[in-house]
């Protein structure tokens, strides 16, 4: 089969299986799943990709909701990722949706030809990108290992052939002091509110020493109970983005600190725990991201020169660029000014634009595994 024959019939496989791969996409979309609990998205998954001749591992990895599907036995080994995760109290304000029906799409495209085109596709399920980092897990539990390349589609306002993806560490702060009566008895009292005011007070002034990309965030999620109460506990999540790996353990360090001076001041006890393993900064490969624009581009599909937005933005398929041969495109659906993590993005990722990005999304990152292969 000749290049051009394969493109064809690849288009014709994706676009035959479209009504199954937008109902999978709206029907996730309609069922929010936050982190490590999207039970009924990776089912649905591995179902669609059982039915399309898929030899498939629900559960894998040591993770309930990680998916393994496999066909072909070509050299060439193409692993394409699957999100399928939502956002608390926004569902899938990124879009999770369309990255997990694009994914089986282009496994569905590439299955009845994979060993004509001397390929090995697998598409791995891979949860909890929000936050979970669910594909470091799985990186480190071996379902990367022997992959060629990897690669997936993620929805956004505009397009981007290469998102700039920063590294990440994500922790748990609590600090624990003592209760009492605020009126009567404060000088018995260790604010535990106080420490955290103290902390966010120190990382506002940091933030003028931190280079103008370096992104310090925060919540605090408990801070007490009643107003005549001392706080003997205070609670927060709090992110640090720098550029590289390289850059962000001295950033971590500096923001912990700022942290312990909120103890110091105090008296409070503090705790500082990983909420998950460090993301690390994103490295398209040229030759990959090269292959796949161009077939983006003939599907139609444009790339801004200078695209606005996401200047901040991470990802666990950072951690499986530095071992894998990588890319990570953005499909744009025209949304502006709805944002990702916004819930008009949410709504956007179910309108004509985002169907036409799974659709799109699978042909392109199919043709880009068949060039890969030499088709």
């Amino acid at each position: 089969m000749n290049a051009p024959q394969a493109r064809r019939e690849i288009e014709t496989r994706i676009r035959s299986a479209e009504a199954e791969l937008l109902g999978l996409s709206h029907r996730i979309h309609a069922h929010p799943e936050l982190a490590f609990e999207e039970v009924r998205a990776s089912a649905w998954l591995a179902e669609l990709l059982a039915a399309g001749g898929f030899t498939v591992d629900h559960g894998c990895y040591g993770l309930n909701t990680a998916v393994r599907a496999t066909v072909g036995s070509g050299p060439v080994h193409v692993g394409i990722c699957a999100e399928y995760d939502a956002l608390p109290g926004i569902g899938h304000a990124c879009g999770h949706n369309i990255i997990a029906a694009a994914a089986a799409g282009a496994g569905i495209g590439l299955a009845g030809l994979a060993d004509d085109l001397g390929l090995t596709i697998t598409v791995l399920g891979t949860p909890a990108e929000e936050g979970g980092g669910g594909k470091i897990l799985m990186l480190e539990r071996g379902a990367f290992d022997g992959l060629d390349a990897a690669m997936m589609v993620h929805p956004a306002a505009v397009e981007m052939a290469a998102m700039p993806g920063t590294a990440v560490s994500v922790f748990d702060v609590s600090y624990r002091g003592t209760p009492a009566h605020a009126g009567a008895y404060p000088e018995r009292g260790v604010n535990a509110a106080d420490a955290m005011t103290v902390a966010q007070v120190a990382i506002g002034l940091l933030r003028q020493q931190t280079a103008g990309t370096d992104r310090i965030q925060g919540i605090v999620t408990e801070a007490g109970s009643a107003a005549n109460i001392i706080p003997d506990t205070s609670r927060g999540q709090w992110i640090v983005r720098a550029d590289s790996q390289v850059a962000l353990a001295p950033l971590t360090d500096r923001v912990q600190r700022c942290f312990e001076a909120g103890a110091l001041a105090t008296g409070c006890e503090l705790g500082l725990t990983p909420a998950c393993p460090d993301y690390a900064d994103l490295r398209p490969d040229p030759g990959l991201l090269a292959l796949y624009r161009a077939n983006a581009e003939a599907l139609g599909r444009t790339f801004p020169e200078l695209p606005a937005g996401m200047t901040g933005a991470a990802t666990d398929m950072g951690n499986v660029s530095h071992v894998v041969p990588t890319i990570h495109p953005m499909l744009g659906l025209d949304c502006l000014p709805a944002v990702n993590h916004q819930p008009e993005f949410t709504a956007a990722c179910v309108t004509p634009a985002a169907d036409r990005a799974v659709v799109e999304g699978a042909i392109a990152m199919a043709w880009t595994a068949a060039d890969l292969a030499g088709a």
